[in-house]
Order: structure tokens, then sequence, then C-alpha cells
């Protein structure tokens, strides 16, 4: 952790990862300041960002969209990344970093990928010094996944590779990733265990007390793309995360 106490910017900084990276930088003694439309800054119109950036040294990139139409998700990603480095260049803040997916890059623009693939690109050719870090999916988003597997009441999950991480690592890395030098690069974190996403899927909805079954199908995808063995897990180096599955069952998860 640097020993300059900076101003950043959390943009997104109301949700689930927002809140713990506010929290975490004011710990360390930063003044870390939360953006959403709920508090009159919206990175999509533009709406109190010029205001907001007033002395900020570090803008934090944690918006997201809940839908994943194509054409929706990267309209959202490539305003919002156009808008927060318009401003950024503006006020001469000096980093920007944006949360994305692990996979982005091989994946492609494709469903919610294309927005992501988008918001990189953007970060790319900003002209803002920057860090794109790219996690795996959280174990938070499991029970959601396999909601939207669900066909006649099985789960129906792919048999590729899967390697989660608790929302708390993601807030911790991304928080040390915002005061510490820009890498004008990605960075990759994961968690702790690699396995076929249908075993994560079993575990989780065993331990909530969920009897669906989880059946295993190669060609289930991820949210309707089509995915290769180990098209959402690195395939190089990558920052690991401290908290196993198990653990945040044990913390989270009551049948």
């Amino acid at each position: 952790m640097e020993d300059m106490d900076m101003k950043i910017l959390i943009a997104g900084g109301t949700g689930l990862i927002g809140r713990q990276v506010v929290e975490i930088l004011k710990d360390e003694g930063h003044e870390a300041v939360p953006a959403s439309p709920s508090n009159g800054i919206n990175s999509v119109t533009g709406e109190g960002l010029d205001e907001a950036m007033t002395g900020v040294d570090v803008v934090v990139d944690l918006t997201n969209t809940t839908d994943f139409d194509e054409d929706v998700v990267v309209s959202f990603f490539t305003n919002s990344t156009n808008n927060l480095l318009a401003a950024e260049k503006k006020a001469g803040v000096q980093h920007h970093v944006a949360l994305s997916v692990v996979g982005t890059d091989r994946i492609g623009p494709v469903g919610y990928f294309a927005g992501k693939t988008a918001q990189e690109d953007a970060i790319r050719n900003g002209g803002v010094p920057y860090t794109v870090v790219r996690a795996t999916q959280f174990f938070e988003f499991i029970p959601m996944i396999a909601d939207v597997s669900t066909r006649d009441g099985s789960v129906f999950l792919t048999d590729h590779l899967m390697q989660p991480m608790a929302a708390a690592d993601v807030a911790r890395l991304v928080a040390e990733a915002a005061i510490s030098p820009a890498l004008n690069g990605a960075v990759e974190i994961a968690g702790p265990e690699r396995a076929p996403m249908y075993e994560f899927g079993k575990r989780v909805l065993s331990a909530k007390g969920d009897s669906r079954t989880v059946v295993a199908d190669t060609n289930a995808g991820y949210f309707g793309i089509p995915i290769q063995e180990t098209s959402i897990v690195p395939v190089g180096e990558a920052i690991i995360g401290k908290k196993s599955l198990g653990e945040w069952l044990s913390e989270t998860a009551s049948p």
C-alpha cells in the first residue's frame, strides 16, 4: 500500500464490489468517494462527472449493467467509459482502474463480453494511464448462474473449467491496484480452486439446501455464450485470491 493519501473516485461505488472498495480505501487513509446515479453522478449520461473529478488522483470504474443484450451492454460500457475518461483528462486524473472479466480478450465481442471488449478498447485508447483488473466469476454469482441455466427443474452447467473467487478478494485486489502505479495493461485475478463449472454449482446449491439436480453439459456455455475448456479461467499468470469456496460457504450459506 502506498503511503501517500489520495483522493479516489469509485464509479459504481455503491454496488457489491464498490462498497467494499470504498471501505478498504478509507481504512487505508485515502479519501474514497463513491459515485453513482443515486448521488447525482452518472457516467452513462455524464451528469455530475466534471464536478466529481475535482482533485481526484485515481478513478476506479466498477460500473455495470444487469442487461445481457449485446447492443445494450456495448452502448452502456462505451458511453460510460468514454465519459469517465473525458472527464478524467480534463481534471488531470493520473490513473484509471477498471474491473473486467477473465476471458474478455479471448472470447471476444459476443454477448456481455462485447461490452467488456468495448470498455477495454476505450480504456487503451483513452489517453489516461490505466490498469485493467480482469476477474473470474464471483462465488456470489453462482446461484444466479444456476438459475439462468435451469430447464425443467434441472441445472445444466458446462464441464468446462471455472475458477471463481470471493467478492471480498476482488474488492481487496481492485483497491490494491488503485493505489499502485498504472500498469497500462491488464492483470488477471482468480480464486484458489479450479474445477468444472458443474462441480461448483453442485457444491453451492447443496450448501444452500437447493434440491435441484445439476447436470454436466459440455455444450451448456456461459450465459448463452459458447465457451471452450479454458475460456473463463486464467491461462497465464494470475493473482490468486485467499478465500476458498468452502470458507465462503461456511460464512454465507445456510440450508
